[in-house]
């Protein structure tokens, strides 16, 4: 298909030419792409939500007002669609690094004792000063900023780039997670 305008290839596709769906993906699959990516998410958490947001398209397609703005209106799509991967990452990780520290052995999670709950503190404290410098600014940075740093502003401190910060917090974890088992 030659170089047509959006509104062009929206009409084809609703008419169901492959060719026309085949060019609008070759031409905004990158853009949609790389919006993840820029966010920090992993190159698999990118897919989803380029997958995502092209079935997007494809529900709304009937009710696409502004054709010729279909880059524009895929970007939008596809930051809030890493918007949301990004707030259900940091949901799991956070759901992922409390089933760790659980220690009923170490204290009942309903106590108010005070004197338990300092006891996990330390015990925690003691796992998190055996991993390396960069493993433990990471996991500080991502469960105990009060501000929830995004992972641009992490990457820029720990030096870890920012579509790793994913697969380099589950290895610290793991890490983290043998050692207190140790403990």
């Amino acid at each position: 298909m030659d170089d047509s305008s959006d509104d062009k290839l929206i009409n084809a596709c609703r008419a169901g030419d492959g060719q026309a769906w085949e060019y609008v993906l070759n031409k905004y699959e990158r853009l949609v792409f790389s919006i993840a990516l820029n966010y920090g998410l992993t190159r698999e958490d990118a897919a989803d939500v380029t997958q995502l947001t092209f079935t997007y398209l494809i529900q709304n397609l009937d009710t696409l007002q502004r054709q010729s703005n279909l880059g524009a209106w895929l970007s939008t799509v596809a930051r809030r669609t890493t918007w949301r991967a990004l707030q259900r990452t940091r949901r799991e990780s956070t759901q992922e690094f409390a089933a760790l520290v659980e220690n009923d052995e170490l204290v009942d999670q309903h106590s108010t004792d005070t004197f338990a709950r300092w006891e996990q503190i330390e015990w925690l404290n003691a796992g998190l000063q055996q991993l390396n410098q960069r493993c433990r600014e990471l996991l500080l940075a991502l469960y105990f900023e009060p501000h929830e740093p995004t992972y641009a502003e992490i990457a820029a401190r720990t030096g870890v780039a920012t579509g790793s910060i994913g697969p380099t917090r589950a290895r610290c974890l793991e890490r983290l997670r043998q050692m207190l088992r140790e403990r």
